[in-house]
């Protein structure tokens, strides 16, 4: 069985109307949380700019919340702007929902698959692992690690999921002989 891995090459770029332009794409850049405190109450943001006129546009991690509801360490990593942090806050879907954004992954991602090797019996298994939720079609992810036509690959290949239906989860599939 042949392992291929779908990894995060950067952050995803942001689809978002921008007030000031009308672009409709933004970034995390450098990846900055911005954390403000009003009595006892915190609120937590994450900073993105437009892509276009550069305009920050701040979303809501977390609004008007104790600050006793905060893990010290988890604080910390906001003021600290914790790379990490930010990647997992961003791709949290329920984040993305609430502030009403979608993620653009186009150049954001790379397949990392071995060469098969000409000696090896046909039919291979290979097994596609996603280390980030990057939305892929599996038919365009196997003609670029196969180098294959799509339409070869939907002849050629035999697998348990819709190969033109988007995925975010890993699968096996099995490569046929070609003619």
């Amino acid at each position: 069985m042949l392992p291929w891995v779908v990894r995060r090459t950067r952050l995803p770029l942001l689809s978002l109307r921008c007030v000031d332009c009308g672009s409709e794409s933004a970034t995390t850049g450098k990846g900055r949380f911005r954390v403000n405190a009003n009595g006892k109450q915190l609120h937590v943001w994450l900073l993105v700019r437009c892509v276009s006129c550069n305009r920050t546009i701040k979303l809501a991690v977390h609004e008007r919340a104790p600050v006793s509801s905060f893990d010290p360490a988890e604080l910390d990593r906001y003021h600290a702007n914790d790379p990490a942090l930010v990647a997992a806050t961003l791709l949290d879907p329920l984040f993305a929902r609430r502030n009403r954004f979608a993620l653009d992954w186009a150049g954001a991602w790379r397949l990392d698959a071995p060469p098969a090797s000409p000696v090896e019996a046909w039919p291979v298994r290979v097994e596609v692992v996603f280390e980030d939720p990057v939305p892929v079609r599996p038919e365009r992810l196997i003609a670029q690690g196969l180098g294959l036509s799509r339409n070869e690959v939907l002849r050629r290949i035999k697998c348990d999921i819709p190969l033109r239906r988007t995925t975010s989860a890993g699968f096996t599939f099995t490569v046929m002989a070609g003619d």
